[in-house]
């Protein structure tokens, strides 16, 4: 495991969930969300999250937590809505 990785997941959620047999979609949601709540690093998250997919998701396609964390991602990027007085005055 490289510096960076140990950097963006110090408690070692991300690579535990990929250790976990049979684990299930809503179990990878919740320890992703641990996660990302207690996270302290100064990369954006969007970018933790690519490094991530990019370092576990690659051997593992089909996992559940590989699904989370694309969902994350696109989430992250996804345009936003801008409702009210904001989305209508530049």
């Amino acid at each position: 495991m490289t510096d960076l990785i140990k950097a963006i997941d110090p408690r070692g959620l991300i690579r535990e969930s990929y250790r976990i047999d049979g684990i299930r979609i809503e179990e990878c949601r919740s320890i992703f969300l641990d996660w990302a709540l207690f996270d302290d690093h100064e990369m954006p998250q969007a970018e933790r999250i690519k490094t991530l997919l990019t370092h576990f998701g690659a051997d593992a396609p089909e996992h559940p937590m590989t699904e989370v964390m694309k969902l994350a991602l696109e989430e992250a990027t996804a345009p936003k809505r801008r409702g009210g007085r904001k989305g209508r005055v530049g």
